[in-house]
């Protein structure tokens, strides 16, 4: 019983690190005062996201073609990305930007870039080996624990690098990220 969480919490944990969902709750993180309204709207996509992956398991990735998925998402980073570097330049005096609606923001970007991707694959795939209950609360467990993290790691950049230099490193990652969904 204790594996049926644990080995989901660790595997989808490890999985998530550096990944470009926590890439983008990073950069939401340092343009909102409202950490816990993007927490909120971030766990609220995790858990439709993986909790329809671990309840339909295969049937949505056979269902869905991976291709439009990844061409809507593409099109969505980069959509961030061109907001990003169109609103650096709009900064109020303070030299910030404050995202209109974290929760949105949050819940969209996640829900966009976590259809197909690895983690949710994952939970998928242990909720065919392991109680699929138990699954879900340990993937859920390892994306609270890590989007937390990546949110207070954001409030403590915000702190020490210049709000532009990380709106236009933003900017550009996204459309990275993007342009990779497309090729």
């Amino acid at each position: 019983m204790i594996y049926d969480i644990l080995i989901p919490f660790l595997l989808v944990g490890l999985a998530e690190l550096g990944d470009k969902t926590q890439l983008a709750i990073l950069v939401f993180s340092t343009k909102t005062k409202e950490h816990k309204t993007l927490l909120l709207g971030v766990m609220l996509a995790f858990v439709i996201t993986d909790g329809a992956a671990i309840l339909f398991g295969n049937y949505i990735a056979q269902t869905v073609p991976m291709d439009y998925v990844k061409l809507v998402s593409g099109l969505i980073f980069i959509f961030f990305g061109v907001m990003i570097l169109k609103n650096k330049n709009e900064d109020d005096e303070n030299g910030t930007y404050e995202l209109k609606s974290p929760f949105t923001s949050g819940f969209g970007i996640v829900l966009v870039s976590e259809m197909g991707d690895k983690t949710q694959l994952a939970a998928a795939l242990f909720a065919t080996q392991y109680n699929p209950f138990l699954v879900f609360v340990g993937v859920m467990l390892a994306l609270l624990l890590l989007s937390t993290l990546t949110i207070y790691l954001g409030k403590v950049i915000i702190k020490k690098i210049d709000t532009k230099t990380i709106s236009t490193v933003a900017g550009i990652m996204f459309i990275l990220i993007g342009a990779s969904f497309l090729i």
